[in-house]
């Protein structure tokens, strides 16, 4: 069993040949009939007792053949692969080119690395937002946590207004009928959400809890009903009830409740870091997308469709694990949408395509700067992923080689070195011909 050789027959494309000696070949053949031969009827022998010579007479010398090939196929195409020493990118297309009791010469057909080039990717200018907090991005982030924490209180000394919470019974009618699905007990509307048709809930507002009213509406012309659309409509309501949503008060017993803070300057103070760390981080992704496409704009290479395709199906299998993390599959999920297999991967393709030439480019950056792992950065990777994960360390190593760790390293290194090496241009903070009293109280903050 050896890699008799190995010859580049067109772009990207190389040919193995790839022998397998008479004894290997033989004892795969003994294998396959030691399997099968119980399941043939030979006349004059019992069931699965004809010899193979028989078998072989009867059915042909090379009726075992193609199983013990195939039986030997993965082993001996990994060890040419070896001795090759190619950067294969596709699945191997295999034929036989001699077969006899003297052994087997095969012909793998596979797609290699290609070769690639790439120059300037030092100094690439980019330019990256200069980061801002205003006042308003600050309440508005306490604002969704005072409503997280809110609590419905009961009205009953007023008459209904917008913002309260109802809770009516009505029953619909058209041309005097009541019409399917018109009617409801105890139903909660939010007073000037929308939610109902126009002119319903502004007829709610000023009553007070136990009156019985009529409100009357339009239907809109284009309602999904089609029998009631532009019908002119009365519901006969009662109020049963009122609730209003109280928000906390912004004291320093609020910062208290909600955070780690004794007071409300200082949970001010730390949401507004937050939002500058958020807005740091979404600029340093900007930056490095820019950078990305630069460096893809200059990389050179003929890269095999295999690449692309391979990599197409990568990011079909990662989707569907998501899915079934979240009780899904695929089948399920194009039930759902009405897309098919291909309409995903054609989804999938542009960022398969960009994600491999953004491998390329950062591969040979490595190369041509001499970028390594260290051992203590691959032990590091394992312990992260481990974290990660939720894995022990020993479990992560038996999952991914330390070989392929290295290079997953030696690109995020790269990517590091396109960033350092780079022309940061600020951008200006959009400018406002007035500004806003809030923004005042808490000025930009800018980096």
């Amino acid at each position: 069993m050896s890699l008799i050789s190995a010859n580049n027959i067109d772009k990207n494309l190389y040919e193995l040949k790839i022998g397998i000696d008479a004894d290997k070949f033989n004892a795969a053949v003994n294998r396959v009939y030691t399997k099968q031969a119980k399941n043939i009827t030979v006349p004059g022998f019992r069931k699965g007792k004809a010899p193979r010579s028989i078998i072989e007479k009867m059915y042909g010398k090379g009726v075992f053949y193609e199983d013990a090939i195939n039986d030997l196929i993965p082993e001996v195409y990994t060890e040419a692969l070896k001795e090759s020493a190619l950067e294969v990118v596709s699945q191997p297309e295999f034929d036989i080119e001699e077969v006899s009791e003297n052994g087997v010469v095969l012909l793998a057909k596979v797609y290699v690395k290609p070769e690639v080039s790439i120059k300037g990717y030092k100094g690439i200018e980019v330019t990256k937002d200069t980061i801002r907090v205003t006042a308003n991005e600050i309440r508005a982030e306490i604002d969704r946590v005072r409503e997280r924490n809110s609590r419905m209180i009961d009205v009953t000394d007023r008459a209904a207004q917008i913002g309260d919470t109802a809770n009516i019974n009505y029953e619909g009618f058209v041309d005097g009928v009541a019409f399917d699905g018109g009617k409801a007990e105890g139903a909660d509307l939010i007073l000037g959400s929308g939610q109902f048709i126009p002119g319903f809930e502004d007829q709610i507002v000023g009553h007070n809890i136990g009156d019985e009213f009529d409100v009357n509406v339009k239907f809109p012309a284009e309602y999904h009903a089609a029998e009631l659309a532009d019908k002119d409509a009365t519901f006969k309501c009662k109020l049963n009830g009122l609730k209003l949503k109280e928000l906390p008060e912004l004291d320093d017993e609020f910062a208290r409740d909600v955070s780690d803070f004794d007071t409300l300057a200082e949970y001010e103070a730390d949401v507004k870091a937050k939002i500058r760390e958020k807005k740091e981080a979404e600029a340093d992704r900007n930056v490095e997308d820019q950078l990305i496409d630069a460096i893809i704009e200059k990389l050179v290479a003929d890269i095999p469709e295999a690449m692309y395709e391979a990599e197409t199906e990568n990011f079909v299998r990662d989707y569907d694990t998501r899915l079934r993390m979240q009780g899904l599959d695929l089948k399920t999920y194009f039930q759902y949408t009405g897309m098919d297999l291909d309409t995903l991967r054609a989804q999938m393709r542009p960022q398969a395509e960009k994600q491999v030439k953004t491998r390329l480019a950062l591969e040979k950056i490595a190369a041509l700067e001499n970028i390594v792992a260290s051992e203590e950065e691959i032990e590091a990777e394992y312990t992260r992923l481990s974290e990660a994960y939720g894995m022990e360390v020993a479990k992560i190593k038996e999952s991914i080689a330390a070989e392929d760790l290295a290079e997953d390293i030696k690109v995020k290194k790269a990517v590091d070195l396109i960033k350092a090496e780079s022309v940061v241009v600020k951008k200006s903070a959009a400018k406002k011909s007035a500004k806003k009293a809030d923004d005042a109280e808490a000025p930009a903050t800018e980096e």
